[in-house]
């Protein structure tokens, strides 16, 4: 140890400092005697210290002793150990008048340091149960620059107390064995919040100085905690792995490691934030549930149709998805209604109702005046049997009377589409009125039944509309393997997520369809109750098998596919339909990250480069003359069992 200390010396009751000085030069002078590298432990000596193996027992009691002398000083008449509350001088001397060097002799730094310190001995066992019970230092911070340069670096490190009331100088000498050097290795720093002043940790060259200043040391010190520092990139990753090696073991039935997995996801994404923590979290009880099927029965896996229904009306408030399926398919019914006096369109899930009066009040403002508006609508039984389906008819008929349109409403219950058949919805011939069947997010359900699928599109051929709307999902969720299911869902309900948070739940004023912005509070609410729809499809594609799991999503491709082999042709949805989708862009905060794209006549609406519903129009393709073609069975009521 080396000092300086000048004339009007250090405050306080610190006593003289000169004898320790001299014991230092004597120490040092005694150590340049010695051969530099005799019985030095070769271990310490890799890290920079110069510490012979026989002294390893002193240095081990001399540290304890240090690190005992040093607790004392911030405890302040704590016991017979250390400082008393008058000896704080002692601290502003060593901060002062005093250079502190990072050792390469330990042992001899370490005398000089407890001679400085005049600490005494070791207590006895009893007096070190009673040092024990003193309450700890405040932590302090002290930097290394460049902790893993080389040992020729020179760095000079200066500890300011908050009570020092003058500066001091730090003089780097000519290069000896007591200069200083990097010792490598990790620091751990304390911290105080406490404190009125935040640390600040400000990188520097090497050979620089630098100066941390500690808070003052406050009445109630804790111990010093490492701080533990998480890359939240580098766990998402690790997060998506861990999901991804839980469907793997899933898939091949391999539960112990599956459960392994599944309890590491809800202590990964504890460590993200956002959408990504919300969809992992999703994800993860949904892989839970599939494991643990014994304790999440199947009845409680499937969807409960009324809950579904309720939660997407806050889907519908909170994003422009639902809106954009509206207005799109609306358009396309209206153009397909042109110069008819009676039309009629047939709602395969008529739900709230959300969709007809925009329909409706375009209808009214129609020159020449509106046509005779017929609306059916096809919902699935309530579980308190209520007729939801005639109440939503009431407002709307309260609307067409308002609007002057003349309007005829029916409300049918049907478990499955599949159930229905062509004279159940009473439609009249072609020449009479003009039939739309409209489709949003309800075909893909029918993919859980065997031949469903096939026998609706019958159905709807047997109807002749002028257009078939259909809006689905653009993702494939229903592919045989299960990884491949899961890592589609992951990535699409990602996205999905990701949009609600940009888009935030806030509408401008007309957007949610009331004609007014909504108040933050449910805005919220809103953004929570959609998180929650769309996790309980999360759960269905995840969690359920067989006829249970009926979110059986599907790419345009495929529908394409399908609808082509059944006879249905394309209709290209005009530039009307494209404008009317990004007008209603414009009412969403954060809508700039949304995207409508025409795709062969078909719109698509995504969040940045992925698309995720799709709207599509169709006809009937025409294969053979009018006066060949056979009448389609099924528009006359059968006198027996219908097949």
């Amino acid at each position: 140890m080396k000092r300086e200390h000048p004339d009007s010396g250090g405050s306080g009751s610190g006593g003289d400092f000169s004898a320790p000085a001299a014991a230092s030069v004597n120490g040092k002078s005694k150590c340049m005697e010695e051969p530099p590298d005799a019985g030095v432990d070769e271990l310490l000596a890799a890290l920079g210290y110069k510490v012979r193996s026989s002294e390893m027992a002193d240095v081990a009691q001399k540290l304890e002793q240090l690190e005992m002398a040093m607790g004392g000083i911030g405890g302040g008449g704590g016991g017979g150990l250390g400082f008393c509350g008058g000896d704080e001088g002692v601290v502003s001397h060593l901060a002062i008048d005093t250079v502190h060097y990072n050792p390469s002799d330990l042992s001899t730094w370490l005398e000089s340091m407890l001679s400085e310190l005049n600490a005494p001995p070791l207590p006895p066992p009893s007096a070190a149960s009673t040092a024990s019970n003193l309450p700890p230092p405040p932590p302090t911070e002290i930097l290394l620059d460049d902790p893993l340069a080389p040992a020729e670096s020179s760095t000079v490190t200066t500890v300011n107390f908050s009570h020092n009331r003058h500066g001091h100088q730090i003089y780097t000498s000519c290069p000896s064995d007591y200069e200083l050097k990097a010792i490598p290795g990790r620091i751990v720093y304390g911290s105080d919040d406490s404190g009125p002043d935040k640390k600040r940790v400000k990188p520097s060259k090497p050979s620089s100085a630098t100066t941390v200043d500690p808070p003052a040391a406050s009445s109630s010190s804790s111990t010093a905690r490492p701080v533990v520092l998480v890359d939240s990139q580098e766990t998402g990753i690790r997060l998506v792995h861990t999901l991804m090696a839980c469907a793997e073991a899933v898939q091949q039935e391999n539960l112990k490691a599956a459960d392994a997995l599944v309890k590491q996801i809800s202590l990964l994404a504890a460590s993200q934030g956002g959408p990504m923590r919300k969809v992992a979290t999703y994800f993860g009880d949904a892989l839970a549930r599939r494991i643990y099927r014994r304790i999440y029965p199947s009845e409680d896996l499937s969807l409960d149709w009324a809950f579904s229904d309720a939660l997407q009306m806050h889907f519908y408030e909170t994003c422009p998805y639902l809106k954009f399926a509206h207005f799109t398919a609306n358009q396309a019914i209206l153009e397909a209604f042109a110069g008819h006096s009676r039309v009629h369109v047939i709602d395969f899930g008529m739900k709230q109702g959300m969709q007809w009066p925009a329909l409706m009040q375009a209808l009214a403002l129609r020159p020449g005046g509106p046509p005779s508006f017929r609306l059916t609508g096809i919902g699935p039984p309530q579980p308190d049997n209520s007729d939801a389906l005639q109440q939503v008819g009431w407002k709307l008929a309260q609307l067409a009377e308002t609007i002057h349109v003349e309007f005829e409403y029916r409300g049918f219950v049907a478990s499955s589409l599949a159930d229905l058949e062509p004279y159940m919805l009473d439609v009249r011939p072609s020449e009479v009125e003009a039939v739309a069947v409209n489709s949003v997010f309800e075909l893909h359900r029918l993919l859980a039944r065997p031949g469903a699928i096939d026998k609706v599109m019958n159905t709807v051929k047997a109807l002749k509309p002028k257009i078939f709307t259909v809006v689905e999902q653009e993702a494939n969720h229903n592919s045989p393997v299960f990884v491949d299911r899961f890592n589609e869902s992951l990535h699409y309900y990602s996205t999905m997520f990701d949009s609600i948070e940009g888009c935030g739940g806030v509408a401008a004023s007309g957007g949610g369809g009331g004609g007014g912005s909504l108040s933050p509070g449910s805005n919220c609410q809103d953004q929570v109750m959609t998180e929650v729809y769309l996790g309980q499809q999360i759960y269905n594609v995840v969690a359920c098998e067989g006829a249970d799991r009926v979110e059986r999503h599907e790419t345009l491709a495929q529908w394409r596919d399908r609808l082509g082999s059944a006879g249905y042709v394309p209709v290209h949805l005009g530039s009307n339909a494209f404008k009317q989708a990004s007008m209603l862009l414009a009412l969403f905060a954060g809508g700039d990250g949304y995207r409508v794209e025409e795709n062969d006549g078909c719109l698509m609406l995504g969040w940045h480069t992925r698309p995720l519903i799709t709207t599509s129009a169709w006809q009937i393709g025409r294969t053979r003359t009018s006066d060949d073609e056979p009448p389609i069975s099924g528009l006359t009521r059968p006198e027996s069992d219908s097949p």
